[in-house]
């Protein structure tokens, strides 16, 4: 992977987002999300995984999950990449008190090109997201061959075959049409 300093990037570049939440109308805050993201001059969202429901990770004792994966091509840099999600968190109240915890949104950064980025507040690609089947399937619909830690994406989900998930049907396109749960 490069390592080059982001005037040196070439854009734009593809980047997979993951997104999740388990508080309020999850499907129309990623709804939202996905919207303000392809509105952004320099963002389009190009593929959206199925949603999944998943059971919470860290904390058991709340909601299950919504999650799915996103292909964006991204003429942002990483980190202004990370201010637009973050802004698009806050604008749906999205509050950081518990790691792991309860939240109407999170949008994370999983790969971006081939960029390797460690800053404080940003580490591409995902450091736990082969960990984590949430990710990985969602990922692996829309992108079974890209490479995750040295392996195809694909490849992760049978690896992470003991972890519970279940699709949630929507119709290809559901997020553009603001469709509630």
């Amino acid at each position: 992977m490069s390592t080059s300093p982001p005037e040196a990037m070439q854009l734009p570049a593809t980047a997979y987002l993951g997104l999740g939440g388990n508080v309020g109308d999850v499907l129309l805050s990623m709804s939202r999300m996905l919207r303000m993201l392809d509105a952004h001059d320099c963002v389009a969202v190009e593929q959206v995984s199925p949603v999944y429901k998943t059971p919470p990770w860290g904390i058991e004792d709340q909601a299950w999950f919504l999650n799915c994966c996103v292909e964006v091509s991204s003429g942002l840099d990483p980190r202004s990449l990370l201010e637009l999600c973050l802004a698009g968190e806050r604008e749906l109240h999205r509050t950081r008190s518990v790691r792991w915890g309860p939240r109407t949104i999170d949008a994370d950064i999983l790969t971006f090109g081939d960029y390797e980025v460690d800053h404080d507040q940003l580490t591409i690609p995902h450091p736990r997201m082969h960990e984590r089947l949430f990710v990985m399937q969602p990922l692996a619909d829309i992108a079974p061959d890209l490479m995750v830690r040295g392996r195809p994406a694909k490849d992760w989900t049978a690896s992470l075959g003991d972890q519970e998930l279940e699709t949630v049907v929507l119709d290809e396109g559901w997020w553009r049409k603001g469709v509630t749960g």
